[in-house]
């Protein structure tokens, strides 16, 4: 593994352990010509899936870009970083197992969607606003209106009532 700081090829791990959920292997290592310290994360990959956009083009999946949009969605919201990497970890399982390689960017937003509606309300409401292009108040009323109910109402306290 080649060091980030100073670009020697010849790292040394100092320490593995699996993750919490046991989908991946954490390293320390140590780059003897810089001296600096790092970290890794060894993760098991089915195969090499591409993302066919709206237009056509192709492009490798990215597991971070996912990771970084879910976390952006759950923003200050009561949901863990470990409940996230496992959010994260089931949309790629379920993306790898698809038994396809090639998956349109249009699923990988349904499946994301999907996952966050049962996660956290507000998380999934902001996913749409961004993945469906909200632009005016309307289109949150329309797309709010078909959540069936207002989950995101805020519950009424004692005191309220």
């Amino acid at each position: 593994m080649r060091c980030p700081f100073c670009g020697e090829s010849d790292t040394q791990v100092k320490d593995s352990r699996p993750t919490e959920d046991g989908s991946a292997i954490r390293r320390r290592r140590f780059c003897g010509a810089c001296g600096q310290r790092f970290t890794t994360v060894e993760r098991v990959q089915l195969r090499e899936l591409v993302v066919v956009k709206a237009d056509n083009r192709r492009v490798a999946f990215d597991r971070d870009k996912l990771a970084r949009s879910i976390r952006v969605a759950l923003n200050k919201r009561p949901v863990n970083e470990e409940r996230i990497e496992r959010i994260v970890n089931g949309i790629v399982r379920k993306l790898e197992a698809s038994g396809d390689s090639d998956i349109k960017s249009g699923a990988i937003g349904e499946l994301v969607m999907e996952t966050l509606k049962e996660v956290d309300a507000v998380a999934y409401v902001r996913f749409a606003s961004v993945y469906r292009d909200f632009r005016e108040a309307k289109d949150f009323e329309a797309f709010l209106g078909g959540m069936g109910g207002a989950p995101l109402a805020k519950p009424e306290t004692a005191d309220e009532k």
